[in-house]
């Protein structure tokens, strides 16, 4: 299929990609933006689906570095949090690439729905309370399979992967949100990549524009770890609450 892109279209897909690259990292549900920037270049939305994991690769790859410099990753989790996460990303991005975005629609929402209602009801039970220790998981085996659902969600469609794992790592392990969004990041880019592998095997990438629209999400989670780093958990939880229901909303009309 063609496609032409003018400044237009590469302004567009920087200035998403940054916002989006923003929110991804202290929150979540920026593919909310680029996927349909995306598919209004002209992209038919499996191939937007595979083209959006080159910007969330490269920006989770700039997010996990700035987390790390300001040592808010907690590496010695890297291991077992990815082993879920991996199984499950390697069967949700084989079924990506044969069935429509849309079956994992109901998944979505009503992820997004009860987070927003815990978060309103009983906010303790996915944001720990400050001086909260986090759990290993073997600890708390169940954690697993969150991080597993996570991953299986995120291998088939990455718009708001980043809350199933903000529900597993925060609610599930009692990460506070800083230290929740660094596991987050690498999680992401994991998924990421073994989603791409899949997605290039099959020729779904397009890949001008993929690197554009990762310009932009790069840019913009540089600045968002600066920013996570200096706000309160306050706000960042409210922040987190917005895009939550920001992201039901988008969801409904998608």
């Amino acid at each position: 299929m063609e496609y032409e892109l003018t400044l237009v279209w590469i302004l567009a897909l920087l200035i998403s990609g940054f916002v989006a690259g923003f929110i991804n990292t202290i929150a979540g549900g920026g593919s909310m933006l680029t996927l349909p920037a995306l598919m209004m270049l002209g992209m038919p939305a499996d191939i937007a689906n595979a083209t959006n994991r080159v910007g969330v690769l490269l920006q989770s790859i700039a997010g996990v570095k700035g987390f790390h410099d300001q040592d808010r990753l907690d590496k010695q989790a890297i291991g077992p949090v990815l082993v879920p996460c991996l199984a499950g990303a390697l069967v949700g991005a084989l079924l990506a690439s044969y069935l429509p975005v849309s079956a994992l629609k109901p998944i979505l929402l009503i992820t997004m729905v009860g987070m927003a209602l815990v978060m309103l009801i009983k906010p303790a039970a996915v944001i720990p309370l400050p001086g909260t220790e986090p759990l290993a998981l073997k600890a708390n085996p169940k954690a697993a399979w969150g991080l597993f659902a996570a991953g299986l969600y995120g291998g088939f469609i990455q718009a708001g992967v980043g809350f199933i794992l903000i529900a597993a790592l925060a609610g599930g392990l009692r990460y506070d949100l800083v230290r929740t969004n660094a596991l987050k990041m690498v999680c992401t880019a994991v998924l990421s990549f073994v989603a791409l592998v899949v997605f290039v095997a099959r020729d779904q990438v397009w890949w001008v524009p993929g690197l554009v629209l990762a310009g932009g999400m790069t840019a913009g989670a540089a600045v968002s770890v600066r920013f996570a780093i200096s706000v309160s958990q306050t706000a960042l939880k409210w922040i987190l609450f917005v895009m939550v229901c920001l992201t039901c909303g988008g969801a409904f009309l998608l």
